[in-house]
């Protein structure tokens, strides 16, 4: 449906239209998660005509307003394409190869793979009448990389990074009362970071209606001075006036705590903006005796800005944000809300087994609790701004954190990312300290990064002068940037003198802000170098690294340095030092890529945490290994520990701070078991048994503190006779679902080639010599008969749409790789004609009950390689001269279905994450193996 004339003289008197418009509109503001139901397929990167015939118009999209063209035009025929929800990552889903990045995971997608570097996106939604004199806004968390995005065949704008959030107005190109399509069209083939990034719309989507007289995107700013037992809150909001209304306004400022009682409120007249300008207004509210937030008690506001125009609201938007103190001391460290903190942080990136970057919410949450539960308080966006949802977990679960832009730089393209960051964020209160830069070696030690980072730190400082900022430093810490920053961060304490430059530079708080590297395999004693498994065993990997126990000892007995963040709380794909192919995952987490504890998070858990921790390794499980010595190691805050091997006394040692115990063991089957005591009496121990044969598959729900959502994490295992945990397995799984859905698996093994998604492949053939011949009837075949081959002529070409023939009959060929009888092979036909009949291989074809314009083509009449199609079809005549007819006749889709979901058990351990079906009671994962006795898991 076209927007008529009178819809847009409707919808400029609307925009011109000032108090009277503005009193009418009730709630003002509108947001909605539009994630479900995209269209989706791979365009390439430089075939045009594998680009759908995308920018092969005479008019292109930036020649022309509203020339979008193949599938950014709205009336694109998508039906064919793979439908799918938000977010998603095209590049988990892809095989490994080893001509693919070694930086991102060796994953079949990139510049090296043009086929898998473009990606489309489709979506089809309703805008009703009611929303006209709105103003229509399309807002991106973030598009995996290089994105253009196309609403109703006009061209909106690129964002080139994938990490930044970005906004669109649509609101003069809306069909009101109609459909409305939205066109997303991704170039993943340039990387922007040496780790994994993944590809396609991975972040959400939503819709926004506003009033034209709204507060602007991330308008708010909210900030507190703390003064014995009153917070004094200043609330900025940016309004933004896309109308002409003149005259006053009233700003409503309510802070809510968190069970939504109302604390404090504050209301003024101000003049609106003059037509698409913004200003700024400042309120102060006070809120007595107010909760902080804290790593312990994360305790939570609300600001609710309410804009009214003769009492009535015409835009409500709701901030979130955290009442507290922060401090950094050059000579004693970090203080939150005037305590000592020290930072006990990891960096992360953010992707996680079997999904790769398109991590529901929960996961998010799942993430972090996970490294709460390890006693960690800090985390280092490594390295380029989160998605939103992260920083909300922070908020919630109490973690601090380090927000980090991509890129430095003095030029829009550098400081317009900095700027758009901080903006969407600053309103957070887990973040402490903004990352202006990261191990930038080319500028690091000189006076241009002098320069930058000057520039950059007062550029922040105009924007949000409450945190301090630091860039991570990697190569020398003597001058350049180290000698300018406001928090010296040092990355890795082996490549310069640290207290060389603190004696330097005294008046300099420091940190390090990547730190304690190591390289583990989760459930690997001994290093394999032929396999590419690193010992657990937290060893000094090289000059330059220290192990996870030297870095942490060193900042934690020194008052002056903050903290440190190690490198890395989880495994991430890609980047896999010291290996290359087939290793396709880092060796530096204290986790793996599904969270899975490798031993060091219990060393850390130790001198980290504030419970008492006893934790044993190896496992027990040494068969052929008899009477050789087994190094054995003990984590633990106990003051003492003692170790039996089989009942009897191996010694008992004392614990030293911030160390570990060690023992040498001739392995002996049995039981292994530490006893740890405080004060001379027994608290903890910890026990590892020497187990039987895999016999029982296990399936248990991960409740790490997970807010409730409709996304699980399932642990699976195998046990044996005896219900013990078999650490040595590895058995294929094998794995089904009802109610729901699987979203990934993942087993931690960095060698691992298996798939992470079993997905429907889909595959689009096209219709090739496309030919044509005259019929003198109208009357349309039911049978075909026999043509000449010699009157067959190219279709279309040279056709005189005023002598048209009373039909015609076309003939195509198309060829399938295959002929399974498991493969569901369709043509969707696009009108070439007002009647149709279709033949394929001679046989003609019905078309299907819910999509006239689709055919089910059957096996039986099908082979493998060239198939031929005849289209009888009487012509379509020109309404106008220039009206440009359709030529294509269709596409044939050929779905192969997925295998059965599966995944290999590593060193004892896989994880499978599901969802539930909306409408869905319960969901039921079952899981099987040869040789195991099946279970299942409701939940």
């Amino acid at each position: 449906m076209k927007t008529t004339f009178t819809q847009k003289s409707i919808f400029y008197f609307f925009l011109l239209c000032s108090f009277h418009l503005l009193a009418q509109n009730k709630s003002g503001r509108e947001l909605f998660l539009i994630d479900k139901d995209w269209r989706f397929s791979f365009g390439h990167l430089y075939d045009t005509k594998k680009d759908f015939g995308h920018a092969e118009g005479y008019f292109s999209y930036l020649t022309k307003t509203g020339f979008g063209d193949g599938p950014a035009a709205s009336g694109f025929d998508d039906r064919a394409w793979r439908k799918l929800n938000l977010p998603h990552d095209w590049a988990v889903e892809q095989p490994f190869s080893e001509n693919a990045s070694f930086s991102h995971g060796f994953k079949s997608a990139g510049k090296n793979f043009p086929e898998k570097s473009i990606g489309w996106y489709r979506k089809k939604i309703n805008i009703p009448n009611e929303d006209l004199g709105k103003i229509i806004s399309l807002k991106f968390d973030g598009v995996f990389r290089n994105s253009k995005v196309f609403f109703n065949g006009f061209y909106l704008g690129t964002e080139e990074s994938g990490y930044n959030g970005f906004e669109y107005d649509v609101t003069a190109y809306v069909n009101y009362g109609g459909e409305n399509t939205i066109v997303v069209r991704v170039d993943a083939s340039m990387e922007e970071g040496w780790f994994y990034e993944g590809a396609g719309i991975y972040r959400h989507v939503y819709l926004q209606k506003t009033n034209p007289l709204h507060v602007a995107q991330n308008g708010t700013y909210v900030t507190s001075e703390i003064t014995n037992d009153n917070a004094l809150i200043t609330a900025e909001v940016k309004l933004l006036n896309k109308g002409h209304f003149k005259g006053n306004v009233e700003i409503n400022q309510t802070v809510l705590d968190a069970s939504g009682k109302q604390v404090a409120t504050n209301s003024e007249n101000v003049t609106a903006p003059e037509f698409y300008k913004t200003n700024t207004f400042s309120s102060k509210l006070n809120v007595k005796n107010p909760l902080l937030w804290d790593i312990d008690s994360p305790n939570l506001y609300q600001l609710v800005t309410e804009i009214k125009s003769e009492g009535k609201v015409i835009d409500q938007y709701k901030t979130s944000f955290g009442i507290r103190t922060i401090k950094f001391d050059p000579e004693n460290g970090f203080f939150l809300n005037g305590k000592h903190v020290k930072l006990k942080g990891t960096n992360n990136h953010q992707d996680h087994a079997g999904i790769g970057t398109a991590l529901p919410d929960e996961i998010q949450y799942y993430r972090i609790a996970k490294l709460k539960a390890m006693g960690s308080n800090a985390y280092r966006c490594s390295h380029h701004p989160p998605t939103p949802e992260l920083l909300d977990a922070c908020d919630k679960l109490g973690m601090l954190v380090i927000d980090e832009t991509r890129l430095m730089g003095i030029n829009d393209y550098h400081l317009n990312d900095l700027q758009r960051m901080m903006e969407r964020d600053r309103n957070h209160p887990s973040i402490f300290c903004w990352s202006v830069g990261n191990e930038e070696w080319q500028i690091e030690g000189g006076i241009t990064g002098e320069r930058i980072t000057n520039t950059m730190q007062d550029f922040s400082k105009s924007i949000d002068p409450t945190r301090p900022v630091t860039v991570g430093i990697s190569s020398g810490f003597k001058s350049g940037i180290s000698s300018v920053v406001e928090i010296m961060g040092y990355n890795y304490l082996g490549n310069g003198d640290i207290d060389a430059h603190r004696n330097q530079f005294k008046q300099q708080p420091g940190m390090g802000t990547e730190e304690g590297s190591t390289f583990a395999t989760r459930g690997i004693y001994f290093t394999d170098d032929a396999k590419h498994y690193q010992s657990a065993y937290d060893k000094k990997p090289r000059p330059t690294f220290y192990s996870i126990e030297e870095g942490w000892k060193f900042y934690a007995e020194r008052p002056y340095l903050a903290g440190m963040f190690i490198w890395t709380g989880f495994d991430y794909r890609g980047e896999p030092t010291p290996y290359g192919w087939p290793s396709v995952t880092s060796y530096f987490g204290m986790m793996d890529v599904c969270g899975f504890p490798k031993d060091n998070v219990f060393y850390l858990k130790s001198w980290w945490g504030k419970e008492p921790v006893l934790h044993l390794l190896p496992h027990w499980n040494w068969s052929g290994m008899e009477g050789k010595e087994i190094d054995v190691w003990a984590y633990s805050n106990c003051d003492e520990v003692e170790l039996f091997l089989n009942k009897k006394s191996l010694g008992k040692k004392k614990m030293e701070q911030n160390s570990h115990l060690e023992w040498k063991v001739n392995y002996t089957p049995g039981t292994l078991e530490a006893v740890g005591y405080k004060n001379g009496k027994k608290v903890l121990s910890d026990i590892r048994k020497t187990t039987g044969k895999p016999e029982n598959i296990k399936l248990s729900l991960d409740k790490e503190n997970v807010l409730k959502g409709n996304v699980s994490v399932v642990t699976v295992e195998t046990t044996d006779k005896n219900g013990l945990h078999i650490p040595t397995a590895n058995d294929e799984i094998m794995f089904s679902i009802k109610g729901g859905k699987i979203l990934g698996v993942g087993n931690g093994d960095p060698t691992s080639l298996e798939s992470d998604q079993f997905i429907d492949d889909i595959a689009l053939v096209a219709i090739s010599n496309f030919m044509e011949q005259k019929e003198t009837t109208a009357s349309l075949p039911q049978q075909l008969r026999n043509y000449s081959e010699n009157e067959w002529t190219e279709a279309f070409k040279n056709r005189d749409y005023k002598k048209q023939a009373p039909s015609y009959i076309y003939k195509g060929e198309f060829d399938l790789k295959n002929n399974s009888t498991s493969n569901v092979v369709s043509f969707f036909y696009k009108k070439i004609g007002v009647e149709t009949v279709v033949f394929v291989n001679g046989n003609k074809v019905e078309p299907s009950k819910e999509d006239f314009q689709k055919y089910v083509l059957n096996s039986a009449i099908l082979k493998q390689g060239k198939n031929t199609i005849h289209i009888a079809a009487t012509p379509l005549q020109k309404i106008k001269d220039w009206d440009v007819m359709n030529t294509d006749p269709g596409i044939i889709q050929v779905i192969t279905p997925a295998e059965s979901w599966k995944r290999k058990l590593f060193n004892g351990y896989a994880q499978i994450i599901i969802q539930k079906d909306e409408n869905a009671k319960e969901v039921v994962l079952s899981a099987s193996a040869k040789g195991l006795r099946a279970t299942s898991l409701k939940n």
